[in-house]
């Protein structure tokens, strides 16, 4: 039997290429071989998002990314946390597993503190309790499904051991219910480089938006920062993040065709800026006309993310009823 692999997608921003080429096209190659899951991670944004039709329009642009970039609702499960009543319940009963000095050690909260002190603040100056329990309902977005892999990146190994500390503390507890997964390191995850440099993220706001117009794409292209030397002089390919970009869409030989240019001089960055422009509006065009269809008519996204539920309830339900039998509440 394959086994399961699960990945949640928080709606906080819109999605960039950066996204697209690390995280999105990695988690889409689990379907090969795996059962895959992937959800839009709502009640998690609340941590930071308030707006609530900020938080709605972030949630269907999410969807519409996933489902524009490839992923097929007919061969894996897709659906919305909020969703899953069996998720929160279940996020409860594991709290009362888990030590609250394993929360305190937990990257986001730890890093919270770290920065109210260092700034004379209380250590828990605004900090919610959203923020401190997340590492809580996360484990139960994972344990709720069996999951037996989940892809997380060097950063956020943390995240799944939590999941495991609090899993075997449970079976410990009350037998061997939960499966107690395995974080899927992802090795070689693509970091792409923003428009300054820095790698992209939305908190630098140097990011190439992924399904944008090609009006808004073009702008962004043409910010790209590069060095000040002329059209003529020689410049140096493994050290200019334009050229670094191009990579991630040019082919191989027009890759070393352009490396050439940069050391023989003669290469206008305009140019290759225009360029690149053609490159990722060809690569995210079709994918753009199926995202922009669903943002127009989002009872499609609606249908396609209840459907998910309702697949991904007939998983929920039935351990959520094992788990009620075994803390002795049915």
């Amino acid at each position: 039997m394959k086994k399961t692999a699960l990945t949640g997608i928080k709606p906080t921003g819109s999605p960039h290429i950066g996204n697209y080429l690390g995280a999105i096209c990695p988690a889409l190659e689990l379907t090969k071989n795996h059962d895959a899951l992937y959800f839009i991670a709502d009640y998690h944004a609340l941590t930071t998002v308030t707006d609530k039709k900020l938080l709605k329009e972030q949630i269907y642009g999410l969807a519409a990314t996933w489902l524009a970039s490839g992923l097929d609702p007919e061969k894996v499960t897709f659906y919305r946390q909020s969703d899953m009543p069996e998720v929160f319940e279940l996020s409860w009963i594991l709290s009362c597993c888990a030590s609250k000095g394993l929360l305190n050690r937990a990257h986001a909260y730890k890093a919270s503190v770290d920065n109210n002190e260092a700034t004379g603040n209380d250590p828990d100056y605004g900090i919610n309790c959203g923020l401190f329990y997340y590492p809580i309902l996360m484990a139960a977005d994972i344990l709720m499904f069996s999951s037996h892999v989940v892809p997380v990146g060097q950063d956020q190994k943390q995240h799944l051991e939590i999941t495991r500390d609090i899993a075997q503390a449970f079976n410990q507890t009350y037998g061997n219910i939960l499966t107690v997964p395995e974080p899927l390191i992802q090795e070689n995850v693509k970091t792409v480089p923003g428009i300054d440099g820095r790698k992209m993220s939305k908190s630098y706001d140097n990011v190439i938006p992924l399904y944008s117009t090609e009006k808004k794409l073009k702008k962004r292209i043409n910010q790209i920062v590069t060095d000040s030397k002329e059209v003529e002089d020689v410049k140096d390919p493994d050290n200019c993040n334009l050229f670094e970009i191009y990579t991630y869409f040019a082919s191989p030989e027009d890759i070393e065709k352009t490396r050439g240019r940069y050391l023989a001089g003669g290469l206008p960055y305009g140019e290759l800026k225009k360029e690149l422009f053609e490159l990722i509006n060809n690569f995210v065009s079709e994918g753009r006309e199926k995202y922009n269809h669903l943002m127009e008519d989002k009872k499609q996204i609606d249908n396609i993310l209840a459907e998910g539920a309702q697949k991904a309830r007939s998983i929920s339900i039935p351990l959520m009823a094992e788990i009620r039998k075994a803390i002795g509440v049915q």
